[in-house]
């Protein structure tokens, strides 16, 4: 899930996607791609499933609970075996379908923790959640899952949600990044599920790896990822020195500042860039550079500090 930025910066540098829903991608040595018929605002062409080995395989977010693309997915695989269904994060593009593929196979689900929303919470994506998910085993970051053909280690990558993993395949010097980091669109991150100092930190930490390419939850490959999430978090940097100078000008709202820092902007979107714009206030008040006038939701006013 992300929130489309085109209108505003120049960070989207692989937009032409055009592979069919359903259809089988072969798209590097261990690794095969089916997209989900589910394009939209946030999903961009659809959700990716990536099959990954030979054999015995394991299945990455095999996204909604979708008959038609399960059956795409176990008509990819005939004669081979799933042994792992893996989930990034329990966004409901990307997790409820794990169950059923699960019931038809018989494969664990292993991944992301459950969701677990904050006490009082009534904003963000929560709503967004598959309340549902229940792994056969949660994996912490390093951690891994194997056979001959592949090795999977879970990266802890909270920003986008806060059970959100990414998995670096050793053999490939790649990384599933689900939603951390996308070359169509940079990410929602959306309180209070999402954290924008985790998001950044998620990034910094990703920076540091030596990876050569990412597959994404939405979207074609992310081809030279460290230059790629350097222009993410300058963008972020951007978007936070904006949100300093319309304070500065006066505006003391959210949607204030929505309408003129997101110019152009999608109106399915307007909600969303909101939320994004929540995460970095979120964090302006944390580091005490900016005052909140009441709780922090999108209709308090906000000055500087």
């Amino acid at each position: 899930m992300a929130t489309n930025d085109q209108a505003d910066d120049k960070l989207v540098h692989a937009t032409h996607f055009d592979q069919k829903a359903g259809e089988v991608v072969q798209v590097s040595p261990r690794v095969r791609r089916i997209v989900e018929d589910n394009p939209g605002p946030f999903t961009f062409t659809g959700t990716c499933t990536y099959i990954v080995g030979r054999g015995e395989v394991a299945v990455i977010d095999p996204g909604r609970e979708n008959e038609s693309h399960i059956a795409a997915i176990l008509a990819a695989l005939k004669g081979e075996r799933i042994a792992h269904i893996v989930v990034s994060h329990t966004h409901l593009d990307h997790s409820p379908g794990a169950r059923r593929l699960a019931e038809r196979t018989g494969a664990p689900v292993v991944g992301c923790a459950p969701f677990s929303p904050k006490p009082g919470a009534q904003s963000g994506l929560d709503s967004s959640h598959d309340t549902d998910y229940a792994p056969a085993r949660v994996l912490g970051d390093g951690d891994t899952v194997e056979n001959d053909t592949y090795t999977l280690t879970a990266l802890a990558t909270p920003g986008h949600a806060a059970n959100h993993l990414a998995f670096a395949l050793a053999q490939e010097r790649a990384v599933f990044s689900a939603d951390h980091v996308m070359a169509w669109s940079t990410s929602i991150v959306a309180p209070p599920d999402g954290s924008m100092r985790d998001y950044m930190a998620s990034l910094d930490k990703l920076r540091a790896r030596d990876d050569v390419v990412f597959w994404p939850g939405h979207g074609g490959p992310v081809s030279d990822p460290q230059r790629y999430m350097r222009a993410l978090s300058h963008h972020r940097r951007q978007r936070e020195a904006a949100i300093l100078g319309r304070l500065q000008a006066g505006d003391r709202t959210i949607p204030d500042m929505v309408a003129r820092i997101y110019e152009g902007l999608d109106p399915r979107l307007t909600k969303a860039a909101g939320l994004s714009m929540l995460a970095h206030i979120e964090d302006l008040v944390d580091r005490g550079v900016v005052i909140a006038g009441g709780p922090l939701t999108a209709e308090t006013e906000y000055r500087l500090a």
